[in-house]
């Protein structure tokens, strides 16, 4: 169902949807400063699962991009979830929409059109749900060519970082032994609150040493959770998080730059950098492994083959697949461990074996011997205790 809303100008109502606009080609940049009821102008190739969940909680009411959100590449995941969602997706409007709506001006969308007032700056593509699904029935024909082009990059990736993926050159130290400890590595992905919830018994039995990724260290840190180690973009993460007293390992270029360490020393809070082109949530699972965790439960991470290759981490795919190939049988999906570890006996199948249990006792002391006696007597100290409480009575 998509939303509807009317932009009024001297007394007089234009169809669709109004909001602000805010602008960036960086689509990074631009979820860190979105907000509800706006509508985002942005310049994504086949946008991607995390972009588009990113969106929906924000509550923007449309998304207009200048490239197409499914290029036919591979049957990619974030248009659907902005269409189901009942938010305006306006495709292919091309670059130069980039260029006449400023960010913070106020816009209209209408019927695969952009405008500035009465005046049409842009049009593309209104997409819907319908139309996804037939777009995305085609796109999968793209995953072979995909897939090829992965193999390029990961061979290509290995060249470039084989130390650190075989050798662990490169990995900071940590004040926290993991050394035979289980680690628990939450990722701000698809559903990871819900997989969160379904590991609170396994978190509350084993302990585990618990590592947050961007901004699912907050998330930790709002439950209650003793984080221990942070991993991600300091920006990305609330002050009080990053005073919890966790370890700060903040990743950065190969060059040794690093985004977000300013923020750490105007705090006054201690961290190691992390030199590696791989993305967050692999430097986590190597820092558990070269530490010698004994195993590794993941939340938060991409499961699936059509989420292996979306591309909001096609930049990071190969070293997700050489750190997972790495770790091997140290790693375990969260939502695996959290069915494994649920309680296979019911309440109610214990109470009845209880109720049993007394019946067979009570059996057996009718037709034994004794069974008059014991009968007797806690006949007898019931009386004695009908007779004491009546004294207390008036």
């Amino acid at each position: 169902m998509k939303l509807s809303g009317l932009l009024t100008r001297s007394g007089q109502n234009r169809p669709g949807i109004a909001g602000t606009a805010r602008v960036d080609k960086r689509t990074g940049e631009l979820l860190r400063r979105i907000d509800r009821h706006e509508i985002v102008v942005l310049d994504q190739v086949d946008l991607d699962r995390s972009t588009a969940d990113a969106l929906v909680e924000a509550g923007v009411v449309g998304v207009v991009n200048a490239s197409p959100s499914i290029s036919g590449r591979f049957p990619n995941l974030g248009p659907e979830i902005i269409v189901g969602a009942g938010i305006i997706l306006i495709d292919g409007v091309g670059p130069e929409i980039l260029r006449v709506v400023r960010d913070g001006s106020k816009i209209r969308l209408f019927d695969g059109g952009i405008f500035l007032g009465d005046r049409e700056v842009g049009r593309g593509t209104e997409q819907s749900v319908e139309t996804v699904a037939d777009l995305m029935i085609g796109a999968k024909a793209g995953m072979s060519a995909q897939l090829e082009a992965f193999s390029a990059n990961t061979i290509e990736f290995l060249r470039r970082e084989r130390t650190l993926i075989l050798d662990g050159v490169g990995v900071p130290q940590l004040h926290l032994p993991l050394h035979g400890r289980q680690v628990l590595i939450v990722a701000p992905g698809h559903g990871y609150d819900e997989d969160l919830n379904a590991l609170r018994r396994y978190i509350g039995e084993h302990r585990p040493v618990i590592i947050g990724v961007d901004s699912a260290a907050d998330t930790l840190h709002q439950r209650g959770y003793q984080l221990h180690v942070i991993v991600g973009d300091p920006d990305r993460v609330n002050n009080d998080t990053l005073r919890s007293g966790a370890e700060v390992v903040v990743p950065a270029h190969v060059d040794g730059h690093a985004p977000g360490l300013g923020r750490i020393q105007d705090l006054g809070i201690g961290a190691v950098t992390f030199p590696a082109s791989g993305n967050p949530e692999d430097l986590a699972l190597l820092l558990a492994d070269v530490h010698g965790a004994s195993l590794v439960v993941t939340v938060g991470f991409q499961a699936t083959l059509s989420e292996f290759l979306d591309r909001g981490r096609s930049g990071s795919n190969p070293s997700t697949f050489l750190t997972r190939l790495k770790l091997g049988s140290k790693i375990v999906d969260g939502r695996a461990v959290a069915t494994l570890h649920r309680s296979r006996v019911s309440f109610g199948a214990v109470l009845l074996l209880v109720i049993a249990a007394l019946v067979a006792v009570l059996v057996a002391l009718a037709v034994s011997g004794v069974g008059g006696v014991y009968l007797d007597w806690a006949g007898d100290s019931w009386n004695s205790l009908l007779t004491w409480i009546k004294g207390l009575l008036p």
